[in-house]
């Protein structure tokens, strides 16, 4: 059996803080690999401008070509239905070998209001959860919610402590348009493609 976890978000762009919880998902929750899946088309985000499938796309596999235990799935990018957690991880989990388990990883703002998600009793039976906090920063509310979901919908969640950097793609691209240096914040090749392709600016 296989532990495979499972990183969703926009990826616009991937950079080191997405990269660093991921690694820790690997290391501490013992998991044998990451899935890293662009959003496709997003319930909440419908409206919003940003770069391509293919693009965001093309920035995440250039950021783990080098990174063990690392892929990137199209399963949301494919399809031209909304997005939504459920339905993309019981696809994940059909394109796995029988018995392999998924971990949803997640930050713990999104772990905590999971019960407010489409289909939210089906994603908290069907799948498992890593989820990442700051080292000594573990809450009341997480721990509580962490027992209450494991005694409802009988599922596992697993927390991390995940350093996490202060990066976001937000402001990645702020400082794209206004010509500043983004090195230290993404990975040099991707990097190198946003300045290539002219995104952001």
């Amino acid at each position: 059996m296989k532990r495979i976890g499972v990183l969703g978000g926009t990826f616009d762009p991937i950079h080191l803080g997405h990269l660093s919880l991921a690694r820790d998902a690997v290391s501490q929750a013992k998991l044998d690999k990451v899935i890293f899946v662009p959003a496709g088309q997003q319930p909440f985000k419908l409206w919003n401008d940003i770069s391509s499938a293919g693009q965001r796309m093309d920035m995440l596999k250039l950021a783990v070509l080098d990174e063990e235990n690392m892929e990137v799935s199209s399963v949301e990018t494919d399809s031209e239905e909304i997005s939504y957690t459920y339905k993309t991880l019981r696809v994940l989990r059909n394109e796995l070998d029988p018995g392999d388990k998924l971990y949803f990883i997640t930050g713990t703002d999104t772990f905590l209001k999971l019960e407010t998600w489409k289909e939210a009793g089906a994603l908290l039976r069907e799948n498992a959860f890593v989820v990442g906090v700051r080292p000594g920063c573990i809450k009341k509310e997480i721990t509580a919610f962490k027992k209450h979901i494991e005694e409802v919908f009988y599922t596992e969640a697993i927390i991390i402590n995940n350093i996490r950097l202060d990066i976001s793609s937000t402001e990645i691209r702020k400082r794209v348009k206004n010509g500043q240096d983004i090195s230290g914040m993404v990975k040099k090749e991707v990097e190198g493609y946003i300045l290539k392709n002219d995104l952001y600016k």
